[in-house]
């Protein structure tokens, strides 16, 4: 990891073969196993109940025993009831069958249904994130024991590795910081417990975090998104001239634009924008390497102003800054462009040797990837396309830019060097498939 960040320090090119081919900052493995949790089966009573708690629905059944309790929901992974207590009259219980066993917590509502520190609006929410949390704790206890080596915080821009170069580059807003500031407390980060609306990755230890609600910890100050468990391993060095920052990077792609009401990511308008305004006859374009730092220049521009961001020739004459900027978006994505769910089914559609076959199957997959995900790939595909009509310029056919981006859209779910060695071909072919037949296809 030190080597990794010392690199991109360091403002050197590097080769395309080792940018395109660096691994994966987010792991998915937690992200599966929440894909596989048993799912909420809500057993409805048979009967209506008197005295039935408004708050309640027909998964009340009374006043029954843990043996009844059990008897009902027997078999059925995922079931559960409500019923009250014969011992305790008025005392609530939630009965939920997990692990081939019923499982009786006591049950809370004060607005809100609880039964530990999570507050839900309905108990479907509650049962939902339960189930979550239980299965990921039984199938990766050890797992999440040891998720606190290794750190990739160092290396995202918020520690103090790279303090002085953040701050060089945000130095009128540090010295507007300063200027509001009144004490020093002010400055002090505070970490809530936080909701996140989409998918979020744990950026201290690049893990899922996992959840309905109440997923982990984010700072107040420079918006740092941890686990609970990570959060007390992280350095109180947050920056306050990175006060709330909101980040276009390394942001799941649904989540990215439901907030900002688009149909795409705005980096990708805009650096695409950019480089058919000038690039599309850039010898290598996409294959050769702008320098890393002014990458990580661009990168926190758009973190820091969004689209309001300036990569114009006069900051960044040099196309492949621009299109390196690009390539880092799809890489550093947590949920690729081809989602988990459907890498396999392309892979698989790759692999088919009658040609129309093939493609309609290609189509059929694509009509699996959520709204943004299919919005933002058509958009490119239909730029790479572009780029492989100015082939005699630029020398980038529909296989070179394959071999670029494959990897770059698409990731294997497990965690695999040997699985993203002997899938490379398939990526690149899908890729291709996409960019030549981009009328066909979307």
């Amino acid at each position: 990891m030190a080597a990794s960040s010392n690199s991109s320090l360091s403002g050197s090119s590097v080769s395309s073969d080792a940018e395109e081919y660096q691994p994966p900052i987010w792991k998915s493995y937690l992200y599966q196993l929440q894909q596989e949790a048993p799912r909420p089966k809500r057993i409805i009573c048979p009967q209506e109940v008197e005295n039935r708690p408004k708050y309640y629905g027909r998964e009340f059944h009374g006043i029954i025993s843990r043996e009844q309790a059990d008897a009902i929901l027997a078999g059925v992974e995922g079931a559960y009831i409500l019923r009250e207590s014969q011992r305790q009259p008025g005392c609530y219980t939630l009965a939920l069958r997990f692990g081939n066993q019923t499982l009786n917590y006591r049950l809370f509502y004060d607005g809100k249904h609880f039964v530990g520190e999570k507050r839900f609006e309905s108990i479907h929410d509650l049962v939902t994130d339960g189930l979550i949390t239980l299965y990921i704790e039984t199938k990766a206890s050890e797992y999440i024991a040891k998720m606190t080596k290794n750190p990739i915080y160092e290396h995202i821009g918020y520690a103090t590795l790279l303090r002085e170069k953040v701050s060089r580059r945000l130095s009128r807003t540090k010295t507007e910081s300063r200027k509001a500031s009144v004490t020093s407390e002010e400055n002090t980060p505070v970490e809530k417990v936080y909701t996140f609306r989409g998918p979020h990755w744990c950026e201290y230890c690049a893990n899922f975090m996992w959840g309905l609600i109440a997923q982990g910890v984010r700072c107040s100050d420079c918006g740092l998104n941890v686990h609970k468990q990570c959060s007390k391993y992280v350095p109180n060095d947050c920056q306050p001239d990175l006060k709330r920052i909101k980040r276009a990077y390394c942001c799941d792609l649904t989540t990215l634009v439901k907030a900002h009401n688009t149909q795409r990511p705005m980096v990708v308008d805009i650096c695409i924008r950019e480089i058919e305004a000038r690039g599309l006859k850039s010898e290598g374009l996409y294959r050769v390497s702008g320098f890393t730092e002014h990458i990580e220049d661009v990168k926190m521009a758009f973190d820091r102003d969004g689209d309001k961001a300036d990569i114009s020739a006069s900051l960044y004459p040099d196309i492949n800054i621009i299109a390196g900027a690009l390539k880092l978006y799809f890489r550093d994505l947590p949920i690729p462009v081809i989602t988990y769910e459907t890498y396999s089914k392309f892979i698989e559609a790759a692999k088919i040797s009658n040609p129309d076959e093939r493609l309609e199957t290609v189509h059929e997959v694509l009509m699996l990837l959520p709204a943004a995900h299919y919005e933002t790939l058509r958009y490119l595909m239909i730029h790479l396309k572009k780029v492989t009509l100015n082939e005699k310029e630029n020398f980038m056919n529909s296989e070179n830019l394959g071999i670029v981006f494959g990897p770059t859209l698409m990731r294997p779910p497990e965690d695999s060097t040997l699985a993203t060695l002997n899938d490379m071909r398939y990526q690149k072919l899908i890729v291709q498939i996409l960019i030549e037949n981009e009328d066909v296809l979307f």
